[in-house]
């Protein structure tokens, strides 16, 4: 038994060294368990850059241009053109240039001021309303028969807000109560954009000259609208 003890504890003995020396390097390893990693990690002064992104487009003007379906896009605008101007574009885009989106802003600008009696309901009210006023001693007014104010009783047109307002207290100085002053707006204008692809964009324009002469050119959007969606 003394003989198999013995030899027990040299072999714990044994496996005790062989770890330490292990574990110290001495058998190739890393001495710290984490220097192996390391070694695997790639050094950054290593790293080259092949290739790098294309820079974005620039318009003639520098600003950058879309893409789209990767090939470049432009966005042009023409301001203050009218109804059929608008819809002729559109329907052009439509037929010949499907690539091509637009999109369409409509406004009315002011063009002057109105004093007036707000539409009656029928033509019997609208003649009374004007003997009432013929009886005041108002003078110079007549009674709309058509479009949106149709059996409104005009009072007299102004350019300017300050002249209908002088109007207007002239008439409620005479007893006239229900007048008042409201905007009177000009023909509608429209600010029509497009995008679309820059190498149609020439062809679009030369096919709008042919068919819309007098149309003016249009102008690069305006900043921030060129990267729309």
């Amino acid at each position: 038994m003394t003989a198999v003890l013995r030899l027990t504890v040299f072999l714990l003995i044994l496996a005790n060294l062989l770890f330490f020396a292990w574990a110290q390097g001495y058998f190739g390893q890393p001495v710290h368990p984490d220097a192996w990693r390391l070694e695997q990690q790639l050094s950054p002064e290593q790293i080259r850059v092949v290739a790098r992104a294309p820079a974005a487009a620039k318009n003639d003007e520098g600003r950058a241009v879309g893409r789209r379906n990767g090939e470049e896009e432009v966005c042009r605008q023409w301001n203050e053109v009218t109804n059929a101007d608008a819809d002729q574009i559109e329907r052009v885009l439509a037929e010949e240039f499907a690539a091509f989106r637009a999109s369409r802003k409509t406004s009315a600008e002011v063009s002057g001021y109105w004093v007036f009696v707000p539409p009656l309901a029928n033509r019997d009210e609208a003649n009374r309303k004007a003997a009432e006023l013929e009886q005041l001693g108002a003078q110079e007014f007549f009674v709309v028969t058509g479009g949106p104010n149709q059996m409104a009783i005009s009072l007299g047109t102004y350019r300017t807000e300050a002249a209908a307002n002088t109007r207007l207290e002239a008439l409620r100085a005479l007893g006239v109560k229900s007048a008042r002053v409201g905007e009177r707006k000009g023909k509608p204008v429209n600010t029509l954009e497009i995008r679309g692809p820059e190498a149609q964009f020439e062809a679009l324009r030369q096919t709008l000259a042919g068919l819309l002469p007098k149309l003016a050119d249009p102008v690069i959007c305006a900043a921030g609208s060129e990267n729309k969606p």
